[in-house]
């Protein structure tokens, strides 16, 4: 049977099949890829380069990348602290027009998490930002995008190769750094 299967796998009818099933499987492997490389809806679009114009430093939305494993969304309270003070969060044509409903109806805004690690990986922003590491380095200029997207496929082989880097010399640096438990525990 299994023969016959191989047999009929090298007749020009069975190539063709081999080759679709192998598109097939590429495409479905790419769409996925794809999909998971883009950024999510969010509740109100939230333009980084306008805030970043602005001069806004990316810890005082992200307060908890200083503090700990978590960078955090930014919270209700932290957005209306400065917008409440403009006068385009009241027009009621403006995109604010979520936010300044969600303050009077005191409810949470869901803001969805654009750059997220595996459940084994365990990536702690505190300890990159503690070494010197800027916020652009793993998550690109903000200052160019409207909405926050992943810049680069974050995967091991990239976090490795900043780690490597990151040691230069130093190998008693490099042995810590490129250890499997630094991010894996």
């Amino acid at each position: 049977m299994i023969k016959r299967l191989f047999d009929w796998l090298k007749q020009p009818l069975g190539l063709i099949a081999v080759g679709i099933g192998f598109l097939a499987l590429f495409s479905l492997a790419a769409y996925g890829l794809y999909t998971t490389q883009q950024s999510p809806e969010q509740p109100i679009q939230f333009p980084h380069q306008t805030h970043v114009a602005f001069g806004i430093q990316c810890l005082y939305c992200h307060p908890g990348a200083s503090r700990g494993p978590a960078a955090g969304l930014p919270s209700q309270a932290t957005c209306w602290g400065c917008h409440e003070q403009i006068q385009k969060t009241y027009n009621p044509d403006s995109e604010l027009r979520f936010l300044l409903a969600a303050v009077q109806n005191n409810e949470p805004l869901q803001w969805v998490p654009v750059a997220m690690v595996p459940d084994f990986v365990q990536f702690n922003h505190r300890a990159h930002v503690a070494a010197g590491r800027n916020c652009e380095e793993c998550h690109g200029d903000m200052s160019r995008v409207i909405i926050a997207e992943n810049p680069q496929v974050m995967n091991m082989g990239w976090c490795l190769t900043c780690h490597i880097d990151a040691a230069g010399d130093d190998q008693e640096k490099l042995i810590k750094l490129s250890d499997c438990g630094t991010c894996h525990y």
